[in-house]
Order: structure tokens, then sequence, then C-alpha cells
């Protein structure tokens, strides 16, 4: 049996705590551009993660977060800002651009980005470093009415995540209080169908691919039994 060295250990550790570290300094930098670019325009700015870059490792590590959270998310953000503007969108609350967007003709560019961000943070407020498991009593009651089992929750979130062709999210909403999953294509979003989000799961490539590849079952899986913030949940069902 191979026994490491305490230099390979070193290796590992340093490895580790470099990729830790530059996902930290990406993160940070896109946060103080964005924050710089979005003040001159006094528009919207990149949210803050609810944890720490390498939190939610191994399911995602801190070199996605870098990625996803410090470019794709903050990308939208600054497109965004770009877009409106000199446009009357110039200091209204987000989810308003969202819904005010959304179907209208010229303001596809618009409503994508601004859809994105939104999405985005309520996909990281979904995620917790300790998350997973099951919910606490009065979720878990409305989750049985709705599926028949906790189990057959997961299930249909997971059957929907493998079954949305291409880009997009899977998400649980509640319909006037009751529970239901449902997937969305690249921006989509239920805050435009009338529908309460609870959580969703990113789907899209640039989510799970350096860190899974093409595995998005295992991605899935991963997320639902290790990540997902059930808490978060719980809060979102209590206001709709």
């Amino acid at each position: 049996m191979k026994t490491e060295t305490t230099a390979e250990v070193q290796g590992v550790s340093r490895r580790t705590f470099l990729a830790v570290a530059a996902g930290s300094a990406v993160v940070a930098g896109a946060r103080a551009a964005g924050a710089a670019e979005a003040s001159a325009a006094a528009a919207f700015t990149l949210p803050a993660l609810p944890y720490a870059p390498d939190a939610l490792a191994p399911v995602i590590s801190a070199q996605t977060i870098a990625l996803h959270y410090g470019k794709h998310h903050q990308g939208y953000v600054n497109t965004l800002n770009k877009l409106v503007a000199g446009t009357p969108f110039v200091g209204k609350p987000l989810e308003e651009v969202v819904r005010s967007s959304e179907g209208q003709a010229g303001q596809t560019a618009i409503f994508n980005n601004a859809a994105q961000i939104w999405n985005h943070t309520f996909y990281w407020r979904s995620l917790s470093p300790q998350g997973g498991g099951q919910p606490a009593e009065n979720l878990l009651t409305a989750v049985k009415q709705a599926f028949g089992s906790f189990e057959a929750c997961t299930a249909a979130l997971t059957d929907a995540a493998l079954t949305q062709f291409g880009s997009g999210w899977v998400w649980l909403v509640a319909d006037k209080g009751r529970l239901q999953v449902m997937k969305t294509s690249n921006a989509e979003t239920p805050l435009t169908k009338g529908l309460t989000p609870l959580l969703t799961i990113d789907v899209w490539e640039h989510a799970y691919y350096v860190d899974w590849q093409n595995r998005r079952a295992d991605y899935v899986k991963a997320v639902l039994e290790r990540r997902i913030n059930w808490a978060f949940v719980a809060e979102n069902l209590q206001k709709a």
C-alpha cells in the first residue's frame, strides 16, 4: 500500500490553498470592480455571497465560485448597468426590472441580464455549507402534502434537472401555497409567472462543469443531499 510522503501532502495542501486564495481574489476583485462601475451610475451591484468562496466545496469548488460568481454573475451586473443607462429602468428595483421587461419588444437583453442576476442571487442563497438533510417539520409537512414524501420531492427535482434540455434552472415553487416543481430555460424565472420561488438549482453547464464535467446527475444529487438550504426554503414558504 502506497503511503503519502510529507512532500506530497504539503504539495496537495499548497495547491488547495492556492486554489482557494485565487478564487477569493477573483471574487473580491469582481465585487470591487462591479461596485465601482455601478456606483458611477447609481445602478445594480453584485450581491455578496452568504459564505466564503470555498465553503461549498467539494460539491462546488472555490474555482467554480470564482468563475460562476466572479465572472458570470458579475458579467450580468455589468451588462445590465450598460443596457439600462438612460432608460426608465435606472434606479428601479431589480425585481421590477425583471417583471417589466419580460416579453417586451426591444427589452430582451435587459430581461435576460436582470433575470440572470436575480436567478443567480437566489441560487447562492438556496445553498448552504451546512445544507442537505431533511427540512424542518412545517416545511416537511407541506412537502408531503404536495408530493407524498420527501423522497418523491427530491426525485421530482432531480427528474426536472436531468430532463431540462440545454441551459436553465430547476425550481421548487409555491402556487397559492401548494408546492410544485418546475423548470425554466435560459433566464426564465417563476417571478414572471405569478409563482413564489422557494429554491433553485442552476443547470447551466458553467454551474458544474469544472467540478463535475458532464455529470449533471452527480452534481444535482450532491447539491440536493449536501447543500440545499432548507431553512431558506422554509422562510420563502412563509412569505408565499
